[in-house]
């Protein structure tokens, strides 16, 4: 491995640890934003992978949404997580 392959190699997955950094901070703010601007009720959805095998949860009476976008960004991070750790 050259240099400059192993120094873009760096810089591409510093930059995708950035990026998922950022998206954390701007989810926690528009979940503060959500729940302060809000007076209703509260509703939340999770998947928690252990080994192969989702545990889903949820509870409100938006649970059932929350759970199936968690399930969708949960498959969208593990085809991500493939797509990064291929072989070229």
């Amino acid at each position: 491995m050259t240099a400059n392959n192993a120094s873009a190699k760096h810089s591409y997955f510093f930059a995708l640890f950035f990026l998922g950094f950022i998206l954390i901070i701007i989810g926690i703010t528009i979940l503060t934003l959500a729940v302060a601007l809000s007076g209703g009720s509260v509703s939340f959805g999770g998947v928690i992978i252990v080994g192969p095998f989702p545990i889903v949860v949820g509870a409100g009476p938006e649970a059932t949404l929350m759970v199936i976008l968690a399930i969708i960004l949960t498959i969208i991070s593990i085809v991500m997580f493939l797509i990064v750790t291929r072989k070229r």
